[in-house]
């Protein structure tokens, strides 16, 4: 009779120690830095695990051009490359904590909204 508490204790357990890792999991994720550039290396990009914009970096050559849409372009296209590696990123930590299954609704929990 008793014999069913004792697996609800271990289940109990065992949703806290993955509490525990997502949480870590989480912290990890969102202080990796990923970096794209564009424009063989003319606009450098470089976002968070969470897919905020960190930094960007220019080279004077770029600017010198004076083609205000094409550097548009290469920011943008290098910012979208960055947060495209921070999504991967997050997913493949995420398949460490799941052994590689694919569980409904955590990739949410990553806080980038892969």
């Amino acid at each position: 009779m008793f014999g069913g508490l004792g697996n609800i204790t271990g289940i109990m357990k065992q949703a806290r120690e993955m509490q525990s890792k997502l949480k870590e999991m989480q912290e990890h994720i969102a202080n990796t830095r990923y970096e794209a550039d564009s424009g063989a290396g003319a606009v450098t990009a470089t976002v968070n695990g969470k897919q905020e914009l960190l930094a960007i970096k220019i080279s004077p050559e770029t600017v010198q051009s004076g083609d205000v849409e094409m550097l548009e372009d290469l920011v943008r296209s290098a910012v979208c490359a960055a947060q495209r590696k921070a999504t991967e990123g997050a997913k493949a930590k995420m398949s460490e904590l799941t052994g590689g299954m694919n569980l409904p609704g955590l990739e949410g929990l990553m806080g980038g909204g892969a």
